[in-house]
């Protein structure tokens, strides 16, 4: 694997360009000979039209050349536009590495006021960590990323870090696995795949099992006692219109079926490719050995399977063409066989293909988390531990920052110290608060942090720093922020919570939010709760006189020669330093 994402990035897109042209000559040289094909095929024709046998050879020749030529441009074009999709993916890298993603899916969906956390540490919408790392390319798989992220889920994490580790290191398979995906023209969401399946009720009889293949039997024998002049033509006619006739008593239900098929066709091909792409590669973490295993069995493996599902569908589509569909179930009611082959294979692979899909749904959303190592390999997966120890990091940063202009700091929290943070207006307060929420996510969900080390206890995190009113309820601020600060209290009942507030009660006059602030992480503390709160409220400071196990820590701001600077450092202490009377003054917004 390289070490460095951007020169491999670079190196595929030159690669598929290269392919790209090749390709485009192959599919205008494969246009030219399917036109010679059938100039070839009619000019023949009619050369030898009246000698029966030479008319045939060179009918039946020319169709079947021009049929494997078809096949053979569709496959053509097929890889024309996966390659397409992997130039597409290689240059998305490239932009994001450059902190240009902003076109990008921003999960606004996932938007859920109410959650732990989401809300308030950018998770998902314009600019969230979510539009960050999300890659996956099915609907399903991105809500499947979105709940990942929004599990608060502390456990099993180092099954997580080998799963992220193992596709981190398979970038060439990631990315086939998204351009394939990206080729599927979902037209029926999984969720109506299901309902539509498991609701499916057969259209045919049983009994059309045989009565197409004996109708189509005897069709044949009567096809080659007329050409041998044994039978006559008005015979073979009226055995035509027999099969049509026996094809159209079911003609409605067929349509409702084929209509529903159609919706499906696409998205099934591609599903069948994506489940081969997972059969044929050998994992070593434990949980995607056993996903992988879930798709093989001794017989048929779930793409095989598949694959024979997708080819029924297709033949049932034949009967759009009309001519073709005409002749076929006149002679060998095409329609019955492909409708009962279809409700077959529904009725004995419904439940095992909604196991398929999840499995794939599962892979989509975990290669966005591998993505996000491979782009990252400098971060590194923290050391789980199970001491006092909540987080101890060293050189910790905020992944979404750019490097070259990120300041790292270090941080070090005990089970059940709370610390206080004061600083400045734009001192960093708000963005260290974010940076310990997402290391925090971040490590239960299994990923690389943003630091040069970093020990962890894991644990669940809780959230308030964005409170805002509803007027759809009628709800004030200052309610709004009680109920959260309410919630807060009732859940650190239930588990372990790292919590982290950000200027708390700032509904409130100042002496009054003094008050109750300090009375609040009293509480916390007296709770044995962990955490850290960001304020401007130097007196709230007091608490660490008070108590032990909390600390104060400020982010200084400092002015030279009448121009404010910010280092970004946390710093044990008590911020001094307030800048908003200088930014008015420097801003002519007041006179002095």
């Amino acid at each position: 694997m390289t070490s460095n994402p951007r020169d491999f990035y670079k190196r595929r897109i030159a690669c598929f360009k290269s392919d790209l042209k090749t390709l485009r000559k192959s599919l205008q040289i494969s246009s030219i000979l399917r036109l010679l094909t059938f100039v070839v095929t009619i000019g023949g024709a009619y050369f030898f039209y009246g000698a029966m046998y030479p008319f045939l050879f060179v009918f039946i020749a020319g169709i079947s050349c021009f049929v494997w030529l078809l096949l053979r441009h569709k496959k053509l074009s097929y890889k024309k536009n996966k390659t397409q999709a992997l130039v597409s993916i290689n240059k998305t890298e490239l932009d994001v590495l450059d902190r240009q993603f902003r076109d990008l899916n921003e999960g606004l969906d996932f938007i859920n006021p109410e959650h732990f956390y989401s809300s308030d540490i950018d998770l998902f919408g314009g600019g969230s960590f979510y539009q960050y790392l999300n890659r996956s390319v099915l609907s399903e798989g991105q809500s499947v990323l979105a709940g990942i992220l929004n599990s608060n889920n502390p456990e099993d994490i180092l099954d997580k870090q080998e799963i992220i580790k193992e596709l981190s290191a398979l970038p060439e398979w990631r990315q086939d696995f998204m351009a394939i995906a990206r080729l599927i023209k979902q037209e029926m969401s999984m969720a109506n795949l299901k309902k539509w399946i498991e609701g499916y009720t057969p259209v045919v009889p049983k009994v059309m099992q045989f009565v197409p293949i004996a109708f189509s039997s005897f069709s044949m024998l009567l096809i080659l006692l007329y050409f041998i002049n044994i039978v006559p033509g008005v015979l073979l006619l009226f055995w035509f219109f027999t099969g049509l006739g026996i094809t159209g008593k079911y003609v409605l239900r067929i349509n409702r079926l084929s209509q529903a098929c159609t919706g499906i066709q696409n998205s099934l091909q591609q599903y069948q490719k994506l489940l081969a792409l997972i059969e044929e590669r050998e994992f070593t973490s434990a949980i995607l050995k056993e996903k992988r295993l879930s798709l093989l069995d001794k017989n048929n493996n779930s793409s095989q399977v598949l694959r024979q599902f997708y080819r029924y569908l297709d033949a049932l589509d034949q009967r759009n063409n009309i001519l073709v569909g005409v002749v076929l179930n006149g002679f060998f009611l095409w329609d019955l066989r492909q409708a009962f082959n279809i409700e077959s294979w529904i009725a004995n692979n419904s439940a095992d293909l909604m196991s398929w899909l999840e499995t794939l749904v599962y892979f989509d959303a975990y290669n966005s988390l591998g993505n996000f190592a491979f782009n990252h390999p400098q971060y590194i997966y923290p050391r789980l531990i199970a001491e006092d120890t909540i987080i101890k990091a060293n050189n910790l940063g905020h992944p979404m920052l750019d490097p070259e202009m990120s300041v790292v700091n270090n941080f070090n929290i005990q089970l059940g110290q709370f610390y206080i943070i004061t600083g400045a207006n734009m001192a960093g307060k708000s963005t260290f608060l974010r940076t310990i929420s997402l290391f925090i996510v971040m490590s239960n969900v299994g990923l690389p942090v943003c630091a040069e080390y970093a020990d962890y206890r894991p644990i669940k995190l809780i959230t308030s720093m964005r409170t805002v009113d509803s007027l759809a309820s009628n709800e004030s601020y200052f309610y709004a922020e009680l109920k959260r600060l309410k919630y807060i209290t009732e859940v650190i009942k239930e588990d372990s919570y790292f919590v982290i507030l950000d200027e708390i009660l700032k509904g409130t006059n100042s002496k009054d939010k003094a008050v109750g602030s300090e009375k609040f992480i009293e509480k916390l503390v007296n709770s044995e709760v962990g955490g850290i709160t960001a304020t401007h409220d130097i007196s709230l400071c007091e608490l660490a006189h008070k108590n032990a196990m909390v600390k104060n820590y400020y982010f200084d701001a400092k002015t030279r020669e009448n121009e404010l600077f910010f280092d970004y450092r946390f710093q044990e202490g008590i911020c001094t330093n307030m800048n908003a009377s200088f930014l008015l003054k420097k801003m002519k917004i007041i006179d002095s």
